[in-house]
């Protein structure tokens, strides 16, 4: 892991029983030339002792924002040399601190005069974690570009299972170097990302649409952002928030979708279409509500255009572009097909029966190098890592 050698990473350790896992990742980083400065809460300090920190990163721990001897400004000025913040464990008071930004401890300062990529990994009780205060905080975090790492579901310390547990070191440890490789990787480059659904009309109430929920694709466009891209996010109708810091295009229908994508193509320079746009739309949909009559009600459907192929022919030259495949069944099979036949470079296959609508995901990256299988996770980090193959193969 190079991308750490040199690097500043603050570590902030608050009071869970999984406080004892990060020492590891404390060992790790520093054996891998990274300057950890550590930072507990007085709740940490009851599960592990700042000596165990010291020893393993060589470094002072901090854990008394009056204690700091650099200067006046000392409290802030950890957040200003580090390269990267990393809250871990995050317990749901924190993440609530956080998010409402408060600064009573070195934590909050740090985060708070910080410019640097913050990760945040939340470990907690499975209730807790569910509870909606626990989730609005961490949509709030998100929202303002905080990396969360999703906990994993499994035994916990009270004797339960579920939701809550802290993610696996190795997990935190590549959400590290995600943050610090991706700086400026776009910087430069317009990329585009449809997102969600469509709704194709029956009549003034009633459509035809699908599950998606549009949670991938607006990862992949905060993604794409936080690289350097100037990203344009074309959605269907969702549930979610416009991402912040991207132009944002609204539609409902397949064919505004299509309008709306063609008319990004020419400064375009990656366009990932992540959209589950509908196959078909109702050949003549009513004008007024159509009433129960006690009986069947025929329905004309007719195929929609297909905007990947269209994408792919008027595209500028150089322009990547990136198809989905979202399928029951052999979902690989079924994007090596679409990437004979309408010629994406690249093609994310995935199957239905896992992540869709949710907030995990796991897919594989069809090229014509081959496929790279990706292990179940988050959207977000794979969202990440998608856009960092992206980067690399723009810059070809």
């Amino acid at each position: 892991m190079s991308d750490v050698a040199g690097k500043t990473v603050v570590l902030a350790v608050t009071g869970s029983i999984a406080a004892y896992k990060v020492v590891e990742l404390a060992r790790r980083l520093t054996q891998q030339g990274a300057a950890v400065e550590v930072v507990m809460t007085q709740s940490a300090q009851e599960f592990v002792t700042p000596l165990t920190f010291q020893a393993l990163t060589y470094r002072p721990v901090i854990t008394n924002m009056f204690g700091l001897e650099e200067n006046a400004a000392g409290h802030v000025a950890l957040g200003e040399r580090a390269d990267v913040v990393v809250v871990a464990p995050a317990t749901a008071h924190t993440i609530a601190k956080l998010a409402h930004g408060e600064a009573d401890d070195v934590i909050g300062t740090t985060v708070l005069a910080t410019r640097a990529p913050v990760i945040v990994a939340p470990a907690m009780n499975r209730y807790m974690y569910a509870n909606l205060a626990t989730q609005d905080n961490l949509a709030v975090l998100r929202r303002r570009g905080v990396h969360v790492v999703d906990p994993e579901e499994g035994a916990l310390a009270s004797g339960a299972v579920g939701p809550g547990r802290l993610a696996p070191i190795e997990r935190i440890e590549a959400a590290i170097r995600d943050v610090l490789a991706r700086s400026e990787s776009l910087e430069g480059r317009h990329v585009v990302v449809t997102a969600g659904p469509t709704h194709e009309a029956i009549d003034p109430v009633r459509y035809i649409a699908n599950r998606s929920s549009g949670k991938f694709g607006y990862a992949i466009a905060d993604a794409a952002r936080r690289a350097g891209a100037r990203v344009t996010l074309i959605s269907g109708p969702t549930a979610l928030l416009p991402v912040l810091g991207v132009s944002f295009v609204s539609v409902s229908t397949a064919a505004e979708m299509r309008d709306a994508v063609l008319a990004t193509l020419p400064d375009a320079d990656a366009v990932v279409m992540a959209a589950a746009v509908a196959d078909y739309r109702v050949a003549n949909p009513s004008g007024q509500k159509i009433k129960k009559l006690g009986r069947a009600v025929d329905l004309r459907l007719e195929e929609n255009a297909d905007i990947l192929s269209e994408v792919g022919r008027r595209r500028k030259q150089g322009a990547l572009i990136i198809g989905f495949k979202a399928e029951t069944g052999d979902p690989i099979r079924a994007a090596e097909q679409l990437l004979r036949d309408k010629k994406p470079d690249l093609v994310v296959a995935n199957d239905v029966a896992v992540g869709f609508g949710g907030d995990q995901t796991e897919i594989a990256i069809v090229s014509p190098d081959g496929v790279e299988r990706m292990a179940p996770m988050s959207k977000t980090e794979a969202a990440t890592h998608l856009v960092a193959i992206i980067a690399a193969r723009i810059g070809r």
